[in-house]
């Protein structure tokens, strides 16, 4: 049966409005189609440029982050005309294009407006970084006018030479559809099309529109759209049964299986069908480091995060001792694998993909849905909580860190100790690539805290642009964002969106004066960055416009009375914490990590 994507039987089929979900939820997938409405469109509404908003209310998209230029100008004009839809301008359309990333995280689906070419190309690394998350974005870019197609004509914007298609070739290696819209008669087709593909596909997708096209009325955009309709995937029943009886047989001859779980389940919508096989097994539950977030912590059998040498205390130990694991979505590159250095045997594992499984060394099931493979796996696995009970007799409870004298120089592990504390259910953390990758991944995460980082693009700078987007999508929770002074240089511009957005998010800005992560990976000179009085530049944004707070802390009691100020007194302002630490305290799992993916970076050649 075909499913409707976005809240649409919940819109009123006589005036045809076009319902969107609340703040803070993903769109959803509804089991039936409603009636569609006939009600004719205002013909000043009736354009290309308005059928497209539509479109991205409809799919549950209420803010777009864009950029402006003189290409997508008449574009802007017709989405800020859309009452349910809301423009965030940022700083550059780098930030826009991790804004809108970071939206996608929350809402299911994000997008972003640039101009031609030398806007497209400044959000192509955003882009990049989405389509490796498998997050559905819009990338929308404002064309040249249909008249310069086809002619020799050399157009500002780009590299001065008569050929339009130099922006489009580099989004065609990182998204899964282009559309370029340089007539009327099938862009609705094509939006569709592009829309409905970033559904499907879960990656990006690029849609140029000529800048001459936005605001012309056309009798296909007279009347309300047809509600999307996307045929669900579904899994090949024999296979499927193959696979669970395979895996069943495989699981409950083991003495002490486990289960972890990976980044992919976030695409295969499969986290709820883990936790029901984790229920039903009762086996050790872990959770690979760019999965944290997707299986809750506070399960019952939850052991920790699996990330090799720089595991969770007690959890690798147990993973790796293991007859027999079951990693669901793993994404197996040389960081998460710490240099190539995890100590899984191919033989005892299986490898749940987002339709694919395969046990042991033979033999793989395709055509199979993550979610339903799990699900039915739990109907016929046997429990067994030997993992488990394994874990709970050796663990040890992790220390507190060593108590600070009062005019000690604030430690890493002290704060990390506090920002744990601010955790619960109204909170959500955002992590930048970075120590705070590690100090982050060691945090507890409370039943309904949301968390957030980028490990297979690893882009610095990430987090600022994403906090924007991800803040903008759930106002309902506080984001937290730890931050290096390394990455904040990198896109600190779109803090101003922030506050005149009028965002809650706190901002822990850990300043160590450089590049701690390529410290720990190969040092140099070059890793050494000028410092900033951050506080000040932050004031200096906020520019008294807006609800802005800043503290500047170096010892622990400057931090307390710090924390206590944005929770109380400030809990409605956009809070910057700047934390001074000392240019070498890091954690101790980015020392083992970092010189692990050092020695792997640096292998000689093979001989030839």
């Amino acid at each position: 049966m075909d499913t409707v994507i976005g809240s649409i039987d919940a819109c009123n089929p006589d005036t045809g409005d076009i319902c969107r979900p609340p703040n803070g939820t993903v769109s959803t997938v509804q089991n039936s189609s409603p009636p569609h409405s006939t009600t004719t469109i205002n013909p000043c509404e009736a354009t290309l440029g308005r059928y497209l908003a539509r479109r991205l209310v409809e799919i549950g998209v209420t803010d777009v982050f864009s950029v402006p230029g003189d290409f997508n100008l008449t574009l802007l004009d017709h989405l800020i005309a859309e009452p349910s839809l809301k423009l965030i301008g940022c700083c550059n359309e780098l930030n826009a294009g991790y804004a809108a990333d970071g939206y996608a995280r929350s809402r299911g689906v994000g997008a972003c407006v640039v101009t031609f070419t030398v806007g497209g190309l400044s959000v192509l690394n955003a882009i990049a970084g989405a389509y490796s998350e498998n997050l559905p974005l819009i990338c929308i870019v404002g064309g040249p006018n249909s008249n310069d197609y086809g002619t020799s004509r050399i157009l500002h914007h780009t590299i001065g030479l008569p050929d339009f298609t130099q922006e489009l070739r580099c989004f065609q290696a990182i998204t899964c559809y282009q559309a370029v819209i340089n007539n009327l008669e099938e862009a609705h087709e094509l939006i569709d099309t592009a829309i409905s593909t970033a559904l499907k596909e879960s990656k990006p997708v690029y849609v140029s529109i000529s800048c001459n096209l936005p605001a012309i009325p056309l009798p296909t955009f007279s009347r309300h759209p047809v509600p999307f309709v996307l045929p669900p995937k579904v899994s090949n029943q024999m296979g499927l049964d193959a696979a669970v009886e395979a895996a069943a047989e495989f699981l409950n001859k083991a003495v002490k299986p486990v289960l972890v779980g990976g980044p992919k389940m976030r695409v295969a919508k499969a986290a709820d069908a883990f936790v029901e096989l984790a229920d039903a097994s009762g086996y050790g539950v872990a959770v690979m480091p760019s999965a944290k977030g997707q299986v809750p912590e506070h399960h019952r059998h939850f052991i920790g995060t699996y990330w090799g040498a720089v595991s969770t205390a007690f959890c690798a130990e147990i993973v790796e001792s293991a007859d027999a694991y079951l990693f669901a979505g793993p994404i197996f590159n040389d960081y998460s694998s710490v240099g190539y250095s995890l100590l899984l045997k191919k033989e005892k594992a299986i490898i749940v993909q987002p339709d694919r499984v395969t046990i042991g060394n033979g033999p793989a099931f395709g055509c199979v849905l993550m979610k339903d493979f799990l699900s039915g796996l739990a109907k016929r696995i046997k429990h067994n909580n030997t993992a488990y009970e394994n874990h709970h007799r050796i663990f040890v409870p992790e220390g507190k860190p060593l108590r600070e004298n009062p005019k000690e120089s604030l430690r890493v592990n002290v704060l990390f100790q506090h920002i744990q504390n601010l955790l619960s259910s109204e909170t959500a953390v955002l992590a930048e690539t970075g120590d705070s990758w590690f100090n982050c991944q060691k945090l507890k995460l409370p039943e309904g805290c949301g968390y957030e980082f980028q490990m297979q693009y690893g882009s610095i700078g990430w987090s600022v642009g994403a906090t924007l987007g991800y803040a903008q999508a759930i106002p309902n929770k506080r984001v937290i964002a730890c931050i290096g002074d390394g990455s904040f240089q990198v896109t600190a511009q779109d803090v101003s969106t922030m506050i005149r957005c009028g965002q809650k998010t706190i901002i822990f800005l850990i300043n160590n004066g450089g590049y701690t992560i390529e410290v720990e990976i190969h040092d140099g000179p070059y890793n050494v960055i000028k410092n900033w009085n951050y506080t000040a530049f932050v004031e200096a944004i906020h520019n008294g416009e807006g609800k802005c707070w800043t503290a500047k802390v170096r010892s622990e009691e400057e931090l307390v009375k710090a924390i206590s100020t944005a929770t109380n007194e400030e809990k409605e302002s956009f809070c910057f914490i700047e934390v001074i630490v000392h240019k070498d305290d890091t954690s101790k799992e980015l020392l083992e990590w970092g010189s692990r993916v050092s020695a792997a970076n640096s292998r000689p050649p093979n001989p030839q």
